[in-house]
């Protein structure tokens, strides 16, 4: 896992994106955030899970699901099986040596 400063990438809502391998931060600063490097590195996890290319239509195809059911980006967004995972889990920095493989799918 590599973390990289791209202030220019993020639109004001964001602060961060994983994409195997990288985490890209919006700011310096969020380097020393464990929260936010903890809900990234369950991405990172995830990723590998799905043997990476795997994770991304999966990750698009879901969201496009929610949108329809939410009828709102940023509610479409966090019910994301993969986001509610993160978010749920995020605080707890050592979930990542507990959990299971594939645990992203009880938040279906």
């Amino acid at each position: 896992m590599f973390v990289v400063v791209l202030s220019h990438l993020f639109r004001k809502n964001f602060i961060g994106i994983t994409i195997f391998p990288f985490i890209f931060l919006r700011d310096k600063k969020l380097k020393n955030d464990e929260v936010l490097i903890n809900h990234e590195t369950i991405h990172i996890i995830q990723q590998l899970e799905l043997l990476i290319v795997f994770f991304y239509p999966f990750y698009l195809i879901e969201y496009v699901i929610r949108l329809i059911q939410y009828r709102d980006q940023h509610k479409a967004y966090r019910n994301i099986s993969f986001e509610r995972e993160a978010y749920a889990n995020e605080h707890n920095l050592n979930y990542l040596k507990k959990r299971k493989f594939y645990s992203f799918l009880k938040y279906i």
